[in-house]
């Protein structure tokens, strides 16, 4: 398995990027070696030495002195023009007869690793990549676990449910579920429900408050939205009010896990990336619930969900509903 420190011989920026922003992974840069006279500036990174643009008799040992004066565990390095073939085949020899581990960045991206396979042919590593789960066993389970899922919990808090219900109505003029048509798979409109967290005319006073959308992208956000009650500030703290869309989930509009099905008027602007996230059932919870919710930028939000939809699988749904209760219960990004 990885350890903490990485040392690679060039690394392009936006690798750099993610290494270093994100922290869901046993990896942390600790130096970098460019290869040929190409500028490589990396914010607070260390550049031990440089790799010379043809192959050179220094290259081994170049790459084993940055190692050793960092202490890195492992060399990731990027395949290029200048570092391909025969060249990246010697240094990994020099690497490992120096007792180093050799890492080699793909240009991949958005694929999890259960869904790689490597192979040998003809001298060649090839990379085998299944397709992402669109039906099959996996598949069946998803929905018989959905919609028992569904139903054991609207069960299991009918009586919560009931009390938020009162709680709504009582506190506030207007009736105690929201309806709104959302897009589902496929781009297929249904009803979702929740329970009201606004104002009645809260749509109409939306065109008003347009200039302080706090986030990007086709959604709308407000940290401190007029539109909200007090009861509805609380249930979105919790995600209460959300509860009511298992009805969505046994009536196989939603499953308990995906991404969150948006507005029309929002799918109307998504483009054909953005436009991928309707290609399985929107859910209940997903990434974007565990990872900050409306803290997030739109861009992040998506790139969750493209990964959710191409890497799902049941054992993943588990794990994400787990870690929804923990999410719910720091309350964080939720407003």
């Amino acid at each position: 398995s990885p350890t903490s420190s990485t040392l690679r011989t060039r690394l392009p920026r936006r690798a750099a990027e993610l290494l270093n922003s994100r922290t869901d992974h046993d990896y942390a840069l600790v130096a970098a070696i460019p290869v040929g006279a190409g500028r490589l500036e990396l914010d607070g990174v260390q550049m031990p030495g440089r790799l010379a643009s043809c192959p050179a008799d220094d290259d081994v040992s170049t790459v084993l002195g940055g190692v050793y004066a960092h202490a890195a565990d492992l060399v990731l390095v990027a395949p290029g023009p200048q570092l391909t073939g025969d060249r990246l085949r010697r240094l990994g020899w020099g690497l490992h007869d120096g007792g180093v581990a050799l890492s080699v960045l793909s240009e991949l991206s958005g694929v999890a690793a259960t869904r790689v396979r490597p192979v040998t042919a003809a001298g060649l590593t090839l990379l085998h990549i299944a397709p992402p789960l669109r039906g099959g066993p996996q598949a069946v389970v998803k929905n018989v676990l959905d919609r028992a899922g569904a139903l054991f919990g609207l069960l299991a808090l009918a009586p919560l449910l009931l009390a938020v219900a009162l709680s709504v109505r009582l506190s506030s003029r207007g009736p105690v579920f929201h309806r709104q048509v959302r897009q589902g798979q496929h781009n297929r409109p249904f009803t979702m429900w929740k329970f009201r967290t606004m104002v009645p005319d809260a749509e109409h006073l939306k065109a008003r408050l347009a200039a302080a959308n706090e986030v990007d992208g086709p959604l709308f956000k407000m940290r401190s939205d007029p539109r909200v009650t007090p009861v509805g500030r609380m249930l979105r703290r919790t995600s209460i009010d959300e509860l009511p869309q298992l009805v969505n989930v046994l009536l196989g509009h939603m499953s308990l896990v995906g991404p969150r099905p948006p507005l029309p008027e929002e799918a109307s602007r998504y483009d054909e990336r953005e436009h991928r996230r309707l290609t399985v059932k929107p859910g209940l919870t997903g990434l974007w619930q565990v990872s900050g919710r409306s803290d997030l930028s739109w861009q992040e939000t998506v790139s969750l969900d493209l990964w959710y939809v191409d890497n799902w699988s049941v054992g993943a749904d588990m794990g994400l509903l787990a870690r929804t209760v923990r999410a719910v219960t720091d309350g964080r990004g939720a407003y």
